[in-house]
Parts: structure tokens; sequence; C-alpha cells
């Protein structure tokens, strides 16, 4: 029996904790089901995606190989070697792996849905007009996040393995691998990146209830500078290259965001303006 949906103006606290409990198993649920067809997809998941940019023939490798020949810098990406071994080293290390995986694939693919149930949620207390000024929200946010993880797979993901997985103290030490670890750095990098991709959405909302103008995200210019250079020396190796290769697609979605703070702000003065006339 489908459950009758309340008017938001008359439900009490517990109600609203009830709605958002439904919201939240309906998300998980999409996760779970993405997560089972992953699951089934171990051979395409992990050999071919996870594992992708380990292997020499990884596109980014070609592409940077290229770029450091043009550039003079060192040809660290033209090996045609695998620079590391992957291993399990605990009993349940490789299906505690495939579990994980599957649920974070299942978080990244059904990312739309569970912005969509949130949506839902939150929409019922917004005026008519803030619900009709922010269609689109769900397609914009889901690509700006897909754009995110596809930047941290194909850029940030390749720098970090590159530089940490061939990286040695003495030829005494060989790098092998632990799975968890891998797979946690891949798995760092792509949500990462497509959490940080979503900065324009975040000011739009910030913009919308007053807590962030234009005018203060130029002030704290400098400081977002390095704030987003502390990021890109978190998530990359401890090289310049790499830091400047992160930092500056997120610099350009932050002067973005500015320009997105001034259209708020903007089309706000023209409603009040014209409501003032109005009335």
């Amino acid at each position: 029996m489908a459950r009758k949906k309340k008017d938001p103006n008359e439900m009490s606290f517990l109600d609203h904790l009830e709605e958002l409990r439904w919201h939240l198993i309906r998300s998980t649920m999409a996760v779970v089901i993405v997560g089972f067809v992953a699951f089934l997809m171990k051979d395409f998941i992990f050999d071919t995606v996870i594992f992708g940019p380990k292997k020499p023939d990884f596109p980014t490798y070609g592409v940077f190989c290229k770029l450091s020949k043009m550039l003079g810098f060192s040809e660290a990406f033209c090996s045609n070697e695998p620079l590391f071994r992957i291993q399990s080293r605990v009993m349940a290390g490789q299906f505690s792996a495939h579990i994980w995986t599957s649920i974070w694939a299942g978080f990244i693919v059904a990312f739309p849905y569970v912005l969509y149930e949130m949506w839902r949620f939150i929409s019922p207390g917004l005026y008519e007009n803030e619900r009709k000024s922010s269609r689109g929200f769900i397609l914009v946010a889901s690509l700006l996040f897909f754009m995110g993880v596809l930047f941290g797979y194909y850029v940030v993901a390749p720098l970090s393995i590159n530089f940490l997985g061939g990286y040695t103290v003495s030829p005494e030490v060989y790098n092998d691998i632990d799975l968890s670890s891998y797979i946690s750095t891949v798995r760092a990098a792509v949500i990462a990146c497509g959490l940080i991709f979503e900065l324009p959405i975040i000011i739009y909302f910030l913009t919308k209830v007053g807590l962030v103008t234009p005018e203060i995200l130029k002030k704290y210019r400098k400081i977002a500078l390095v704030i987003v250079l502390i990021i890109s020396a978190v998530i990359t190796p401890p090289d310049v290259a790499s830091q400047i290769i992160v930092a500056i697609p997120v610099l350009i979605l932050y002067q973005f965001s500015i320009y997105i703070s001034a259209y708020v702000l903007k089309r706000e003065a023209k409603k009040a303006e014209k409501y003032a006339k109005s009335s």
C-alpha cells in the first residue's frame, strides 16, 4: 500500500524524521542494488577499472609521457614495466575488498538518485519560486560530480600511483603494495575530486541563504588558493607539477563560483525590485 504524502506545513518534527528515514532507506537500497550489480561484474570492476591506473598502457600515462618529453621533464610516465605488485596479506582481504569496492561503486553510480531523494525531502520546505529557480539542480550536481570522478580517476589517481608506487628508499626494499592500501588510494582520489567539483553548487545555495557574496569570495581568493594547494598536496604526490595539475581545475571552479554567486544576487535584486513595484 502506498504511503500517503503529508502536507509539510502540518508535519511535526517526528513526521519529518520519519520522512527522512524513508528517503534514506530508498537511497541506501539504490546503492545496494547497484553495488550488487557491481559485485557480479568483478572482472570488469577490478581488472579494467580498479587496476587500470597501475598498468603502463593506461591512457593517462601516454599523454603525460608526451607532455613530459615536450616540456623537458623526467620521463617517469614513459615506463613500460609495472611499477609494483599488489598483494593481499589477510585471509579475508580479497573478499572484503570485493564487498567494499562494490558498495563504493554503487554509491558513485547511484549518486544522482541519492541526490534526487535528498531533493525530494528538502524541496517541500521551499517556496514555489525557489523550487523553480533550482530546477536542473540534480542534473548539474550529477554532471559536476561525475566530472570530478573522471578527473580523479584519469589524473589524480595515476599521478599518485605512479609516484608512490615507484618511490623507493633503497634497492633492498620491494614495492609489494597491499590490496586495501591500493584501493583506498584510488577511492580517495575519485571520491575527493567528485565532492570538490560540487563547489559551484555549494556556493549557489550559500549565496541563496545569504552566507556568501561575490565580494567575500573575491576577498578571500588568496586564502582559497592556499587551501586549494594544501588539498592538492594531500591528494597528490609531493611534486609541484602534480599539485598544479590538480589545483588548476579547482581554481577555475572557484572563479566560476564567483560568477554564480554574482548571478544569484543579481537575480534576487531584480525579483525584489519587481516585487516593490508591484506592491
